[in-house]
């Protein structure tokens, strides 16, 4: 699909399986622009078919040039700040980044740097992007991997949107205490808050439904640990690290979870893939974080095979 960005505008060259779509229908129905965007869009007159402005009311042809206005400049909504992170993924509308361990997502408080969120508004800075810093999801503190963000409004909608409907897919990596007996299997525990610990978070019948779906990669009889691969059905807070240690193998280096440091020097949990559909393309898009500092030498291994 031909599409490029010209300053503040994007333009599509239309493809075969839109013929006969109108204007609206594309950004309405395709694209599933949110009412309050489609309405600033049709105000401003943020549209043109092979350079001209026409009804939205308008079919659309295959190889017209269809142009609307997706990147008008913006505040970051961060302060830029310089972070040592790894791009995986990038073009007009998303980014997908490798955050390191021990790094917020966001700034919880205003006026906060050091996160994630201020090592991209540096990045857009440097690279003369204009444009609000939108993550899709988030990550523990403690863990490592791959993060999504939207470059314009209408990216943000439709990937939060498929965020809601749990069509994007993340795929994680763990070292757990022990060898899970059960080689593959489904956890579905509720996860609500810990009274006793206000920071944690634990299996609760009052809770919010949690599905954790794991396959055991490999087991070392020496180290008495187990590699295990995670896939999120839902996305409550500390899910994998509550989950895992319910059914008794806790994640190595998890110092919130654990009574006792075990020795390991960082939460050994890393979101190694996520996959998505391109907001405007369509396409299936894959990311992998192949790399992360202070994992263990064993996570690293299996991390490669992703």
């Amino acid at each position: 699909m031909e599409t490029n960005k010209q300053g503040e505008w994007f333009e599509i060259v239309i493809p075969e399986k839109w013929e006969g779509v109108t204007i609206e229908s594309l950004l309405k129905d395709v694209w599933k622009t949110p009412k309050k965007l489609l309405h600033q869009f049709r105000m401003n007159k943020d549209t043109t078919v092979n350079g001209e402005q026409l009804s939205w009311s308008t079919m659309l042809k295959a190889k017209d040039r269809f142009r609307v206005r997706l990147f008008p400049s913006e505040e970051f909504g961060v302060i830029p700040d310089k972070l040592d992170m790894q791009i995986i993924y990038e073009d007009d509308h998303v980014l997908v980044v490798n955050k390191p361990a021990g790094v917020d997502t966001h700034p919880n408080e205003d006026g906060q740097t050091g996160t994630l969120a201020n090592g991209v508004a540096f990045y857009y800075m440097e690279n003369g992007v204009e444009t609000k810093v939108r993550h899709i999801h988030r990550l523990d503190r403690e863990t490592s991997g791959a993060i999504l963000f939207a470059k314009h409004a209408l990216a943000g909608a439709v990937m939060d949107r498929q965020l809601e409907k749990r069509n994007i897919s993340r795929t994680y990596l763990a070292l757990v205490h022990g060898q899970i007996k059960r080689e593959q299997g489904i956890i579905d525990f509720p996860i609500g808050k810990d009274r006793h610990h206000p920071n944690r978070r634990r299996v609760s019948p009052g809770g919010q439904r949690a599905v954790t779906e794991y396959q055991v990669v490999r087991y070392d009889k020496k180290q008495h640990v187990s590699v295990v691969k995670l896939d999120l059905q839902t996305g409550r807070t500390h899910q994998i690290r509550v989950h895992m240690h319910h059914q008794g193998h806790p994640i190595a280096g998890d110092k919130l979870y654990e009574k006792q440091n075990d020795g390991y020097a960082r939460l050994a949990l890393h979101a190694a893939k996520i996959s998505f559909l391109h907001p405007i393309t369509e396409e299936r898009i894959s990311a992998s974080a192949v790399s992360s500092d202070r994992l263990p030498e064993i996570l690293k291994q299996e991390l490669n095979k992703i």
